[in-house]
């Protein structure tokens, strides 16, 4: 299995949808676009922002081959997550993913019938990722909308044996202790940090790498935090940390996939809109959300 690290911003990417709901994967290439002049360093598709849950296994195979197809022209890796309820579902995309070249797979728990112990969710994880044996395998570990929460110092600790391919967590969980001892085990594991609203405690315990939603529409505020940490500008770090918290806020306001599919088509990146039960903002509420991103000077802070 051959793999190099990602550092930097991996952006969750939305799943580009036309108004009548179908995908529409002419799309992806200007999301690529978009993300690349960002200094995105690679995506992750079909997950919590892509909206995986609500596509069918079909769909999310046309969406990862096209994100291949435009990932050859412009070298941007391909995360897929394929996890699924139905884990034979799930093992049937990760099998996908390997075929068609992906740099690496990601799987949330099942969320219905859940995983109660750490070998339980070995288990489930075990078939998934057997069916890219080639491919790092990279658990999604997000608490807050799978009800799945157990430990994942010990899931790394008994997991390798039963997953030869796992290389770490996409850790979108609020356990920075859980974090600090997975950094420093044995077998050097990628972690991902998946918290936008608090990327700067990532940073400051280690993490060297991010999936979030956000990085998508403001990529430059974080890159702005990153630099700003590296170089010891605190003060300057927790203000662009703090921006981006009031950013958050103002979109969740609104409902925060259909806002923030609002905010790519306003910055020329239409994703359409998002699949119930997730909803979508009237034109109305399109344009008072864009008067309050121009009081936040969003527009000025993404561009400077």
């Amino acid at each position: 299995m051959r793999h190099h690290r990602i550092n930097g911003l991996v952006a969750a990417v939305h799943t580009p949808f036309k108004p009548d709901g179908r995908l529409n994967l002419s799309a992806v290439e200007r999301q690529a676009e978009h993300l690349r002049s960002n200094e995105i360093a690679a995506v992750f598709i079909a997950g919590s922002t892509g909206e995986g849950h609500s596509l069918t296994v079909e769909e999310r195979r046309r969406l990862a081959e096209r994100w291949m197809e435009v990932s050859a022209g412009n070298g941007l890796p391909v995360i897929v997550h394929v996890g699924a309820n139905c884990l034979r579902d799930a093992r049937t995309l990760a099998a996908h993913s390997e075929r068609i070249g992906a740099f690496a797979i990601s799987a949330l728990a099942p969320s219905y019938f859940k995983p109660s112990t750490v070998e339980e969710l070995i288990e489930c994880c075990a078939e998934v990722a057997a069916g890219a044996p080639e491919l790092p395998f990279y658990f999604y570990d997000i608490p807050s909308l799978t009800g799945v929460n157990l430990s994942m110092p010990e899931f790394l600790t008994r997991g390798k044996e039963r997953i030869p391919n796992l290389l770490g967590i996409k850790w979108t969980n609020t356990d920075l202790s859980g974090f600090q001892l997975c950094r420093h085990m044995p077998g050097n594991y990628e972690l991902f940090w998946g918290n936008d609203d608090f990327l700067l405690a990532g940073l400051a315990l280690g993490a060297t790498a991010a999936v979030g939603s956000s990085y998508s529409y403001a990529a430059p505020i974080y890159h702005r935090m990153i630099r700003a940490f590296l170089t010891g500008d605190l003060e300057t770090a927790r203000k662009e940390q703090l921006y981006a918290v009031q950013l958050l806020r103002v979109l969740s306001g609104y409902g925060y996939l259909g806002a923030a599919k609002a905010v790519m088509a306003l910055l020329g990146v239409d994703v359409g809109p998002a699949r119930t039960p997730n909803t979508n903002l009237a034109a109305a509420q399109v344009a008072s959300l864009e008067k309050d991103l121009e009081q936040l000077a969003f527009f000025d802070r993404i561009r400077s």
